[in-house]
């Protein structure tokens, strides 16, 4: 059964119970009520036949006595009066010899005639009372019993009077001294048949009125718990702008107003979450587009710090890497800083603390993520709550085999979550997810920049190879002549190093390559750049040096080499090296003329006997029919070649 038959039948039962238990006792209160009276009236009618016969016998005994004293002569006018008066219906007087009236008149016989005092069962046509005169006569009153009688009987009595039998419903007198008559009363009906026709009808009106209040009710309770069920159900659904109607401010009004109020915000906690998470969606993408586009770690952290700021709703944050050489955390981007902090980004890597010591030390030194209250030390960040765990990436096994292990490569501190609330698991959970993004970037990058590094160093002497040359000479060809500067190129060669290698052998030739590679970063400045083109071949790129400059290194290289000689397992390994120097744009448009032109120069020098520098001679005098390369290599004459020594601004200092 549903809600709603369930309240019509708790109504009916309310108001249809009363009424059917009131319509019965009003109907066997109105029956007792009914039959009492009928009873009553009963009563009081034989009390007034009793009186009213009574009354005739002592009017007929008045009537006879009344005959009886006068004289006999008279008795006979006497009793005519009468009964011409009503007094009696007749008269008979029965003298010792014959009557009187000419008629016998009998105490009881044919006619019927009963004596008062005398009663006798059975009907009778007359009630009589009897005097004796003096003289011996007998006078006789009666009153004839007729339906004349019986009705003044029953009207005196408000009853039926009958001389019928006991009817039912009715009272029968029996004859009696002073009641001669046998006689049945008889009172009208006094059933409310008309009341017990009405009472059905109020009853089931009553039913049918209570049965369409009740549904009513029913109905007007019912629905707005119908319409809540709906819209319930709609918003269970998805549809979170379903309302309900608020008939009337009553408990279901309320209840409806609650849960409007409840749905609209529901409906705007999944409106700010869909953006929240749209939001989170978009930096993902950033963070995933990043990640897979570029190696800049610099970026990627920033990426990675502001994509979780956002998904945790922190005021600030901040990245630290540690530095192994020093054993200090070096910060690398912080969003929303203050104190000494709120620097620039340039300026922030100044900023450092030592692994192990405050918060964010111990974090780096243990691996453990940490989150409280407070500031966490004078040395750090200022804040009122922060949340920190380690940034880690895979680690090489010591021992083939082993399980991967773990490094911890620097922390990721939230600082201030936004709303004054302190960091939760969920917090700590998520930043530990972009912790480990932020792990695998600097492990990926560093991975990229040592993959980067060795696919553009040589392995043997660690200085650039040919490949990056190329792209590296190109470069500061274009910057050279973007800002008008000058760019010494060297090429060196190694004199009689195959002589080194089959004397001493290849071990040794390797010992000789590093050991000169070594003499040559040592007598560079920080921006002049060497390469290993290949074999015993090397090339020195001098950004804004012109060839007074250019000699001045030759010179210098060439000194450091043949001053000392290289000792490989005891044995001293003297070697010598061959230097060509060109300028740009002096002796060449491009990078590949002022290369092709330093090559001419090395060779050059070579066939000078070696252990020397040349000059490269300028594109005019080759074209004049010199051959290219034959300055000699002292200073004086790198001094003298046509556009050789450049004003100060352009030379290079040594």
């Amino acid at each position: 059964m549903t809600l709603r038959g369930r309240l019509t039948t708790a109504f009916l039962v309310v108001v249809l119970g009363p009424v059917l238990l009131g319509s019965i006792f009003v109907a066997l209160t109105v029956t007792t009520v009914s039959r009492d009276r009928s009873a009553e009236r009963l009563d009081n009618a034989t009390a007034t036949v009793r009186t009213s016969i009574a009354a005739v016998c002592r009017q007929l005994q008045a009537a006879a006595d009344a005959v009886a004293v006068v004289p006999a002569q008279n008795r006979s006018a006497v009793a005519a009066q009468l009964i011409s008066r009503g007094l009696a219906s007749d008269i008979r007087i029965v003298a010792n010899g014959p009557s009187q009236l000419g008629v016998t008149a009998p105490t009881t016989g044919n006619d019927g005639w009963q004596d008062c005092a005398q009663p006798a069962a059975g009907r009778s046509a007359a009630i009589a009372a009897r005097a004796v005169a003096g003289e011996g006569d007998t006078v006789t009153a009666a009153l004839t019993v007729d339906g004349a009688f019986l009705d003044r009987l029953s009207a005196a009595a408000g009853a039926t009077v009958s001389p019928t039998s006991e009817q039912e419903g009715g009272r029968r007198l029996v004859a009696e001294p002073g009641q001669p008559l046998a006689l049945t009363l008889t009172v009208p009906s006094n059933r409310p048949t008309l009341l017990y026709a009405v009472l059905p009808i109020v009853v089931l009106a009553a039913a049918g009125a209570a049965v369409l209040v009740a549904r009513r009710l029913a109905h007007s309770t019912t629905r707005p718990l119908g319409e809540l069920a709906w819209a319930a159900d709609r918003v269970a659904g998805g549809e979170l702008d379903t309302r309900v109607p608020i008939p009337r401010p009553e408990e279901l009004g309320r209840l409806a107003a609650t849960f409007n109020r409840m749905t609209r915000e529901l409906q705007a906690y999944v409106q700010a979450l869909t953006a929240s998470r749209d939001q989170l969606r978009g930096h993902l993408a950033i963070l995933g587009e990043t990640l897979s586009s570029t190696h800049d770690l610099h970026r990627i952290l920033q990426v990675i710090l502001r994509t979780a700021l956002a998904a945790t709703g922190a005021r600030a944050g901040l990245v630290l890497l540690i530095d192994p050489a020093e054993g200090q955390l070096v910060a690398q981007c912080g969003v929303g800083l203050a104190g000494p902090w709120d620097v620039p980004d340039a300026d922030l890597p100044q900023q450092r603390l030592p692994v192990g010591e405050g918060v964010l030390g111990a974090v780096a030194a243990t691996g453990e993520p940490r989150r409280g209250h407070g500031e966490p030390s004078s040395a750090e960040p200022p804040c009122l709550t922060y949340v920190a765990v380690p940034i880690c990436a895979p680690a090489v096994p010591e021992e083939p085999g082993e399980p991967p292990a773990t490094e911890t490569l620097g922390v990721l501190a939230l600082y201030d979550r936004v709303g004054g609330d302190g960091f939760d698991d969920a917090d700590l959970q998520t930043l530990r997810t972009f912790a480990g993004q932020a792990g695998v970037a600097v492990h990926n990058v560093r991975l990229h920049e040592e993959a980067q590094r060795l696919s553009l160093t040589d392995p043997l002497t660690g200085l650039w190879n040919y490949r990056y040359l190329r792209e590296s000479l190109r470069r500061e060809v274009e910057r050279a002549s973007r800002f008008g500067r000058m760019l010494a190129v060297l090429a060196l060669d190694l004199d009689h190093f195959k002589g080194v290698n089959d004397t001493h052998g290849h071990a040794a030739g390797d010992a000789v390559l590093g050991e000169f590679a070594r003499r040559i970063r040592v007598g560079l400045r920080e921006v002049d750049v060497a390469f290993r083109q290949g074999g015993e071949e090397f090339v020195v790129l001098l950004p804004e040096t012109d060839a007074y400059g250019g000699a001045i290194v030759a010179e210098r290289l060439g000194a450091a080499v043949r001053d000392r000689p290289v000792i490989v397992d005891g044995l001293r390994i003297p070697i010598s090296v061959s230097i060509g120097v060109a300028v740009y744009p002096e002796h060449g448009e491009d990078s590949q003329q002022v290369l092709a032109a330093a090559d001419r120069a090395l060779y050059a020098a070579k066939n000078a006997g070696r252990d020397t520098f040349r000059l490269a001679d300028s594109p005019d005098v080759t074209k004049s029919g010199v051959s290219a390369g034959v300055h000699e290599g002292n200073l004086d004459q790198a001094s003298a070649v046509p556009g050789g020594p450049r004003p100060p601004q352009h030379r290079r200092g040594r």
